[in-house]
């Protein structure tokens, strides 16, 4: 029997890993559905990836796209040259490998990549930059960065950088955000521009003018809480197509 053709564009979604005894007694992998239909209501395909390591060259072979999600987890601070770890920093060590990973091979081969929350924080470490730890003790009079509000609700605003992609994207320079971070970019990485602050200095989006679309973002845009998160899902899906035309 012929194998039939795939037409959408395959994305494959880094998982979250939990060993709390809830939704089963032995380790779990998770993703939250939003990020899943953020993708497949645009045309995408969403292919959730587990932390097989050995197995990232064929994932690479396979996705036209990569998002890296959230969590509630950190980058470990080894990664990024601190040997002290605040007290509240939290690591998931294998699923960071697996992301360090594949997301480097993703840059090396040019597939487009979509970093949320903690997805653009390792974006950032993998190119050579680094992280607050924990923003209440390093930056002076932040705003509240994990709102108490739900997420599908703005927390706070955002400034986008005049000409960055993020702004090309959206078509607007201020955008209002969810957010649900204690941790933020601080070095950029050498290759990375800034597209995105908010009013107390943290930066909010970073992206990769080398890459074909490399973009991460510190907000949640798959809870479309501004018409912006839409338009960013709309772009990586176009450069995700695009990237599968040219694979044929």
């Amino acid at each position: 029997m012929a194998k039939k053709l795939i037409n959408s564009p395959k994305i494959g979604i880094t998982l979250d890993y939990e060993e709390k005894q809830t939704y089963s007694k032995k380790p779990w992998y998770a993703v939250r559905e939003n990020y899943c239909s953020a993708v497949s209501s645009l045309g995408g395909l969403a292919l959730p990836l587990p932390h097989d390591v050995e197995k990232v060259g064929e994932y690479l072979e396979l996705v036209d796209g990569l998002m890296i999600t959230g969590g509630a987890f950190d980058v470990s601070p080894e990664l990024y040259g601190q040997s002290e770890k605040h007290n509240t920093v939290i690591t998931k060590d294998n699923r960071t490998k697996f992301e360090f990973a594949i997301t480097r091979g993703a840059i090396e081969r040019g597939i487009p990549i979509l970093g949320i929350c903690g997805g653009e924080q390792l974006l950032n470490v993998v190119l050579g930059g680094t992280l607050i730890q924990h923003i209440p003790d390093s930056v002076d009079n932040p705003l509240e960065h994990e709102q108490k509000n739900s997420r599908d609700e703005a927390g706070h605003s955002i400034k986008i950088t005049k000409g960055s992609l993020l702004s090309k994207i959206v078509g607007k320079t201020e955008m209002a955000v969810n957010t649900a971070h204690h941790q933020a970019v601080d070095k950029v990485a050498p290759q990375m521009l800034v597209n995105a602050v908010t009013s107390d200095g943290v930066i909010e989006g970073i992206e990769l003018p080398s890459h074909p679309f490399c973009l991460g973002v510190q907000w949640h845009p798959e809870y479309h809480v501004d018409s912006g998160d839409k338009r960013i899902f709309e772009a990586f899906i176009e450069a995700c197509k695009k990237q599968m035309a040219d694979n044929k």
